[in-house]
C-alpha cells in the first residue's frame, strides 16, 4: 500500500500545494560533516554517521530513487542498521513498508510506543481536519519501542527520544548527542520563523501547539542550542527563530505570508536536485532575513 499512497501524494498533493510556500525540502547533500540529507519529493530523510556508525532518520516515501541518492553521498542501504521513526506516516516510513524495495530489511526501527498503536492497528491515522482515514502502514522490520524522555546509546551514539504529539498522537523527535534536533513534523519553517507544522496533516492542532511549547522549554532549561533540523523546511541553528510562532500553525488553505522568495513553485519538482551538487556543496541554513528585520 505504500508505493500506491506513495503516488498518490505525489500526483494529488503536488497540485494542491502548489504556489502557497508549504512545503521547502532541503536538496540531497550535506549539512556538515555529521549529517546528511537525501531528497524525496517534497520530504527530507536524514543520515546521522559517528566513527564509522550512520543512523538513518525517518524512511521516506516509497521512493524509486533512494538507493541511487543515497550513492551521491556515499552511503550504503546495506550499512544501515538503526532508523529513528518520527511518526508513522507514508512519507517518513515508505521505505521499510511491506511493498517497499527492501533496501532496509535489517534495520530496527526505533518509535514511541503510543506511535506504535497506528502500526497495530489500534488507531487510526486520520488527516484533512479529521475527515480521512490514511491507509494502515505495514512493516515486517524489528521495533524498538520507546517513551518520552528515553536515553539511548546506539553504538556510541546518545539519542534523547522526545515526545510531541500533536501531528500524530505518538510523534517523537530525536535529539542526538545534545547537538542536533531532527524535529519531524513538529515544526515548520515559515520565512519569519518556526510554527506549529500544516493544520490539516494534524490529529491535534492544539495539542501540537503545546507540544511544541514544551520542547522549547525542555531545550532552553536545559542551555541546549542543537542544529534543528525538520522533515520539510529545512534547518536552522537559532531558537528564536525555530520557536518565533509556536502558539500558530502553519495555515495550508492559502499561500503563506510573508512570501519565501526561496521557496518552490511546486515541491514536488526535483528538477533542481543534483549529484553534482550533492556532492560539492553544503546545505546552507534557513534564510532568517525577513524575520531578523522584523526584530528591528
Amino acid at each position: 500500500m505504500s508505493k500506491q499512497a506513495s503516488n498518490f501524494q505525489k500526483r494529488v498533493m503536488s497540485l494542491g500545494y502548489r504556489g502557497k510556500d508549504i512545503f521547502k525540502p532541503l536538496n540531497t547533500g550535506r549539512i556538515d560533516e555529521r549529517v546528511a540529507c537525501v531528497r524525496e519529493w517534497i520530504a527530507n530523510i536524514f543520515f546521522y554517521t559517528k566513527n564509522g556508525v550512520t543512523i538513518m532518520i525517518d524512511a521516506g516515501y516509497n521512493y524509486g530513487r533512494l538507493r541511487e541518492k543515497m550513492g551521491w553521498l556515499d552511503i550504503d542501504p546495506a550499512g544501515i542498521r538503526h532508523i529513528l521513526i518520527t511518526h508513522q506516516d507514508t512519507d517518513h516510513v515508505g521505505a521499510v513498508e511491506r511493498d517497499s524495495d527492501g533496501l532496509f530489511k535489517q534495520a530496527t526501527l526505533y518509535l514511541s510506543d503510543i506511535e506504535n498503536r497506528y502500526l497495530t492497528g489500534e488507531t487510526r491515522r486520520k488527516v484533512i481536519f479529521g475527515l480521512y482515514k490514511l491507509p494502515m502502514v505495514r512493516t515486517d522490520n524489528e521495533k524498538v519501542l520507546l517513551r518520552d524522555g528515553q536515553v539511548l546509546d546506539i553504538e556510541g551514539i546518545k539519542v534523547e527520544c522526545l515526545l510531541t504529539p500533536g501531528h500524530t498522537w505518538g510523534h517523537m523527535v530525536y535529539l542526538i548527542d545534545d547537538a542536533y534536533l531532527f524535529t519531524g513534523d513538529t515544526l515548520w519553517f515559515g520565512a519569519d520563523g518556526g510554527y506549529s507544522f500544516i493544520n490539516s496533516l494534524a490529529e491535534d492542532n492544539e495539542l501540537a501547539k503545546r507540544s511544541l511549547k514544551a520542547l522549547e522549554r525542555r531545550l532552553r532549561d536545559r542551555g541546549l542550542s542543537p542544529k534543528i533540523i525538520t522533515g520539510h523546511t529545512g534547518w536552522t541553528d537559532q531558537l528564536d527563530f525555530a520557536f518565533a510562532h509556536k502558539d500558530k500553525v502553519c495555515n495550508s488553505l492559502h499561500k503563506q505570508k510573508p512570501h519565501d522568495p526561496k521557496a518552490p513553485y511546486d515541491g514536488y519538482d526535483e528538477s533542481g536536485d543534483t549529484e553534482e551538487q550533492a556532492r560539492t556543496a553544503r546545505l546552507e541554513k534557513q534564510d532568517e532575513s525577513i524575520w531578523r528585520q522584523a526584530q528591528k
